[in-house]
């Protein structure tokens, strides 16, 4: 399905391909490992959901095949290749809480840390890359790059407080991680009790 729909992109974009398009393949969850590059050269962003990856990982072999795992949940694949990609959780899916994203991302592990390691743990993401990933890249995505998506004079303050950096705590640490507050458009939202 993936390459049926960088085919067509590939037909319609033709020269456009390097302008500022944005296009995007939702769901780019499963796509053949010749496949990846494609995305970077036809300026397409990958949008992906990290902890589909951990709600998949029981079943994925079974159904995939061991062949197929090479560019599943793909992600570090995707950012070696010069790809862009916006992260997600595909809400009411998957639960919309951002901390778990990041220790799915992070750690591809479930929440009770299986398996040891991770699954397809060369395919891990870094914190920083995570947090860009949920924050100004799908800022960048979505053409809202100068609203929000980052802590920037002029952009709108949508932001959390935390009890912790999410940069620099051990990645098992990254769901219990508490937060403070939280704020749009500058006003506070949510107040932790």
């Amino acid at each position: 399905g993936n390459r049926l729909v960088l085919d067509d992109y590939a037909t319609v974009l033709a020269a456009a391909a390097g302008t500022d398009h944005r296009w995007r393949i939702e769901h780019a969850q499963v796509v053949s490992p010749v496949d990846i590059p494609r995305f970077a050269q036809l300026g397409l962003i990958a949008s992906m959901q990290p902890t589909h990856a951990t709600s998949d990982m029981p079943w994925a072999e079974a159904r995939l095949g061991r062949e197929r795992l090479a560019g599943a949940y793909a992600w570090r694949r995707f950012a070696q290749s010069g790809a862009r990609f916006a992260l997600g959780s595909d809400f009411p899916v998957e639960s919309v809480d951002p901390r778990l994203g990041l220790y799915a991302a992070v750690t591809r592990q479930d929440l009770d840390g299986e398996p040891p390691g991770g699954w397809l743990p060369d395919q891990r993401l870094t914190a920083a890359e995570a947090l860009r990933g949920f924050t100004s890249d799908a800022a960048w995505a979505g053409f809202t790059e100068r609203e929000v998506g980052r802590l920037t004079p002029g952009l709108r303050a949508d932001f959390v407080l935390l009890d912790a950096d999410p940069l620099s705590v051990p990645a098992s640490q990254l769901p219990r991680i508490r937060v403070l507050s939280t704020w749009v458009d500058g006003t506070p939202v949510y107040p932790a009790p």
